[in-house]
């Protein structure tokens, strides 16, 4: 299965998919310097919102809208399934910092946010999921072992 294959019917903008993997890279990196938890805390909420499918109250999401029409960028649609896979463990890691940093267990939570900022840099610079490979990764996994309802 090639990464440029449909997967899903829905299609979300790449370029926004960027642009707010910068901004959680952003507070990230300001979450490890200043160790505010605030700043963990807006990163899960943000995540939280999206997963819902609030984006209307996703303050990345909202930002990201007002600078993609501020510069005039055109959508690069992609495909919708592994941006989500991944925006589900984005989540999933952002709890883990929060929880872990309430616990006072912060090295876990330094550690599972450096993993996290890793991870939105390579998306930012790179245009290079982790979580969508892992999605792929995955899918290929179910379609090897017979578990995946399309492949006969």
């Amino acid at each position: 299965m090639s990464p440029s294959c449909p997967i899903s019917t829905r299609r979300v903008d790449a370029n926004m998919v960027r642009i707010i993997s910068f901004q959680v890279a952003l507070f990230t990196l300001i979450f490890l310097i200043s160790q505010e938890s605030a700043f963990a805390w807006v990163i899960l909420f943000d995540f939280l919102m999206r997963a819902l499918r609030l984006s209307s109250f996703s303050p990345f999401e909202l930002m990201g809208k007002f600078v993609l029409r501020g510069w005039g960028v055109a959508p690069k649609l992609c495909d919708e399934s592994p941006k989500r896979f991944a925006l589900y463990l984005g989540l999933v890691t952002s709890l883990f910092i929060v929880v872990f940093y309430f616990a006072g267990f912060t090295l876990f939570a330094t550690v599972v946010a450096v993993i996290l900022l890793i991870c939105a840099l390579l998306e930012t610079v790179f245009d290079f999921c982790i979580g969508c490979k892992l999605y792929y990764a995955i899918q290929i996994g179910k379609g090897l072992l017979g578990n995946d309802r399309n492949i006969q």
